[in-house]
C-alpha cells in the first residue's frame, strides 16, 4: 500500500510539471508561483495529518518559506516593493512563531 501510495504522488507530480512547464504557456513568475502553491499542498497535508506535534510545527515553519518565496515571486512579477516588505516582516514573525512552538513543544512557558 505505501509503494502504491508514492507511485501515485510521482504520477501526480510528474503530471502537474509537464502540464506546468510545457503546455501552460504564462510567464515563469506564474509557473513559479503555481509551483509554489502545489508545494503548499502537501505541506498543508503534513500540518493537518502530521504524525507528531514536531512534523506539525517543522510543517508550519515551512509553510511560512513558501509564503514568502511566494511573495517576493509576486513582487517581481507586479513590480512593487511592498510584496518584499510583506515578505520580510512574515519571515520575522515566522521565525518568532517557532521559537514559541519550539518553547511550548519543549513544556516550558512562553515567559522563561
Amino acid at each position: 500500500m505505501r509503494i502504491l501510495r508514492w507511485v501515485i504522488g510521482l504520477v501526480l507530480i510528474g503530471a502537474f510539471m509537464y502540464a506546468n512547464f510545457f503546455i501552460y504557456t504564462g510567464s515563469i513568475y506564474i509557473k513559479l508561483i503555481n509551483v509554489i502553491l502545489f508545494s503548499a499542498l502537501f505541506v498543508v497535508y503534513r500540518v493537518i495529518v502530521g504524525p507528531t506535534a514536531a512534523d506539525r510545527i517543522v510543517a508550519v515553519d515551512i509553510l511560512g518559506i513558501l509564503i514568502v518565496g511566494m511573495l517576493a515571486l509576486l513582487g517581481l512579477y507586479y513590480d512593487q516593493s511592498f510584496f518584499m516588505d510583506i515578505g520580510l516582516i512574515w519571515a520575522l514573525l515566522s521565525f518568532i512563531a517557532s521559537l514559541a512552538f519550539a518553547k511550548v513543544l519543549e513544556g516550558r512557558s512562553l515567559d522563561d
